[in-house]
């Protein structure tokens, strides 16, 4: 049975040392530009230089994300950035945006490149792409079935990564553009500012309040331990946990179990879960568990509509409140400064056991069946119940296990000491050997000489370095002199070449981008998306209609629009409309939609010469960027591209395969938020789409002055 990786976060150093004392086998973390998570502290150029040989010692692969959307203006910054880390050894780099990805897999032949859950790949086609582009590796969308993911397996040659733990979006990623047009903090930009987990509420089409709780787009946490045997069985190269906002100790804890767990069905063939496992992971940081739709989880099991926040476990009821004490009758044990939450329909509070009492005697610990009183200022209705949020005892036992790293590289020893000779030892990590002779001669001795019992003692003496001695073998003649510390200075020796042979490196080369492009003539054009015949009749004079209604492709100008998320491609000879890059290996005759997030004008090369009649280009662009855009294509490739710009239309600012229309019985709704904007929500082809309060707009005769030929109207 092949090694699955483990994969854990690190949004700092010390993130990246927990998770290497837990046993991960490669970390993935994001510099200072172009990360998915620009909110976490990530590192320096300096701190990754440190950060990728730390691990490299202990043989863990380091993968940088660089996965987001890139602006014609950071080019230049954004190759120099990859350079450096290419040239500091870095294992591979996770990348979103088209345009770079072409970029670079022509600049730079020996870097390994993995797309990125943001680019969308949820079907066998977009694996397949990816494949021929070059790409090692494809972390897939976190709702992809695991049939297909077992076919990408079976069939291609690539390797395929998986989230197994951690924070969902309810979107797709890398297709959500709600925070990018509510609040300007782009999610394809790494500035998210997670609107799902606002409060909202949710109207049918005849302003009936269908919800009773509020964070309707709230995701649980994912969990899979109770399914890893899968995972494994299907060929799945790397498990992923989600987390570089996360704190070390939940980097180490959640590496830890998974660790234990892969570990030992690797080795008895049988998938073993603990409870008490998973009251730890609840403990350290849930909002409820769901296995995810990569399992098959029901629609109404994915999201925790009650709070976006961590929930902890159960630990207790509120049974009183007077005089300013609360009275709480445990189910589970808790310690002095543990954090609890009380839950509440209005709001949850919080506090942190500074006292607490049974029977008035102040104590440090309490047991399951104790009631305890605790200082509250606000008064609780009794009945409701208590979580522990913060395990006090939880936090500090690995606390202590971080200050003081254990993880060891096993090695082997051989040495060769003989009269008359140079000391040869060998020294095997199990991957690396390094061979190495003294520059002195071993002499006879004359009253003390050497034993065995001496050279073992010595050159197990590890001390501080990274290495445990497990097996050591010793060819030693009798009666030979060698000063103990001439074999300390040995080890020593001996052990740094080995560091530097553990700091493996990449071959460096960097060669010349070259693309060819078509070419297109400048026209001022318009087009329609529709979804009836009434729409087509109203719109008839339009150069191009769209539709995702496909009675209406006999009709003259119009062409099939597919839907966002596809696992099985309609047959058509038609021009196409695709939204996702699984349709490029489809189809011979296809336009890209907004969907392809093109933000730059490599990207838009990269998509003509792929095949591309038309790109449209991405909402989250200024008429000052689409012309900076459209005037370093001209300059650059000397030919004029086709390009669309969506105008007067709702965006689509997220597509989930969660769907609140089934979860409360209606075709069609409106979510309100805090602000009193509305949003539509429809589902179809078996996901939701949810559109943005306001239309975009654009000033049209500047857009076909700058060089946009097509102008696009989406009616919903």
């Amino acid at each position: 049975m092949k090694k699955v990786e483990l994969l854990s976060p690190a949004g700092n150093m010390e993130s990246l040392k927990a998770a290497i004392e837990a046993g991960c086998d490669a970390v993935y973390l994001g510099g200072k530009m172009f990360g998915a998570r620009s909110y976490a502290e990530n590192f320096t150029n300096e701190e990754l230089i440190q950060a990728i040989r730390y691990s490299h010692l202990y043989g863990v692969k380091v993968y940088v994300t660089i996965n987001t959307i890139v602006y014609e203006r950071e080019v230049i910054n954004f190759v120099n950035y990859v350079r450096f880390l290419h040239q500091n050894n870095v294992d591979a780099v996770i990348i979103q945006d088209l345009g770079m990805l072409d970029l670079l897999r022509k600049k730079f032949p020996n870097l390994e490149l993995h797309a990125s859950t943001q680019m969308h790949i949820h079907n066998y086609e977009g694996a397949l792409f990816a494949s021929k582009m070059g790409v090692k590796r494809v972390v897939m969308a976190r709702e992809t079935p695991l049939w297909i993911i077992e076919k990408i397996k079976r069939e291609l040659k690539i390797e395929v990564e998986v989230f197994v733990h951690g924070a969902l979006c309810v979107s797709y990623s890398g297709q959500c553009l709600m925070s990018a047009l509510i609040g300007n903090r782009s999610g394809n930009r790494g500035t998210c500012a997670q609107v799902c987990r606002k409060p909202y509420d949710l109207y049918d089409d005849n302003n009936k309040k269908l919800n009773k709780k509020k964070y309707l787009l709230s995701t649980k946490d994912l969990c899979t331990l109770n399914n890893l045997d899968k995972l494994i069985e299907i060929g799945v190269d790397s498990f992923k946990i989600e987390g570089r906002m996360k704190r070390p100790e939940y980097v180490y804890l959640v590496t830890k179990i998974y660790r234990k767990v892969i570990d030992d069905y690797m080795l008895t063939g049988n998938l073993k879960v603990n409870n008490t496992d998973i009251i730890e992971l609840k403990k350290m940081f849930n909002r409820d568990f769901t296995k995810g739709f990569m399992f098959k989880e029901e629609n109404n099991n994915f999201v925790f509509q009650k709070r976006p926040n961590h929930k902890g476990i159960k630990i207790g009821k509120v049974i009183n409140y007077e005089h300013g004490n609360l009275y709480i009758k445990l189910e589970y044990n808790i310690n002095l400064h543990d954090g609890l939450r009380i839950e509440d329909d209005k709001e949850d509070m919080g506090l942190v056991i500074n006292k607490m009492f049974i029977d008035d005697k102040e104590v440090k610990q309490a047991k399951k069946g104790d009631i305890i009183k605790v200082r509250y200022d606000k008064f609780i209705t009794p009945g409701k119940d208590v979580l522990l949020t913060t395990d006090i005892n939880q936090m500090k036992i690995i606390d202590q296990i971080l200050k003081k790293p254990s993880r060891k590289v096993l090695i082997e020893m051989k040495l060769r000491i003989k009269t008359n000779e140079n000391i040869l030892i060998k020294v095997k990590d199990g991957i690396n050997e390094v061979i190495f002779k003294t520059d002195f001669i071993v002499q006879k001795s004359t009253n003390n000489p050497l034993t065995r019992k001496q050279v073992i003692n010595q050159m197990k003496k590890t001390g501080n370095t990274i290495y445990n001695v497990q097996n050591i073998f010793i060819d030693l003649d009798e009666n030979v002199f060698v000063n103990i510390k001439d074999l300390n200075s040995l080890r020593r020796k001996v052990l740094c070449l080995l560091d530097e042979k553990r700091m493996y490196k990449t071959p460096f080369e960097e060669r010349e981008y070259d693309i060819i492009v078509p070419s297109f003539e400048k026209v001022n054009k318009k087009s329609i998306l529709i979804d009836n015949k009434k729409d087509y009749y109203k719109n008839i004079n339009s150069d191009v209609i769209y539709t995702n209604n496909k009675e209406l492709l006999n009709y003259n100008n119009v062409f099939f629009r597919l839907p966002r998320v596809i696992e099985k491609y309609p047959k058509t000879d038609k021009q196409v409309l695709i939204t996702e890059i699984g349709g490029i290996v489809k189809y011979k005759n296809f336009e890209t939609d907004f969907s392809f997030n093109v933000v730059n004008s490599y990207t838009l090369a990269f998509l003509h010469s792929l095949g591309s009649k038309k790109v449209t280009l991405s909402y989250e662009l200024t008429i000052n960027q689409i012309k900076l855009i459209i005037d370093s294509y001209i300059k650059r490739y000397k030919k004029y591209p086709n390009c669309e710009v969506i105008i007067d239309s709702y965006p689509e600012v997220m597509v989930s395969k969660f769907d609140l229309n089934k979860m409360y019985g209606v075709k069609q709704s409106y979510l309100k938020d805090e602000y009193n904007n509305r949003y539509m929500v429809k589902s179809n082809d078996k996901f939701m789409t949810i559109y943005n309060y306001k239309k975009v707009f654009y000033n049209k005769d500047e857009l076909y002055k700058i060089g946009v030929n097509y102008l696009r109207e989406n009616y919903k």
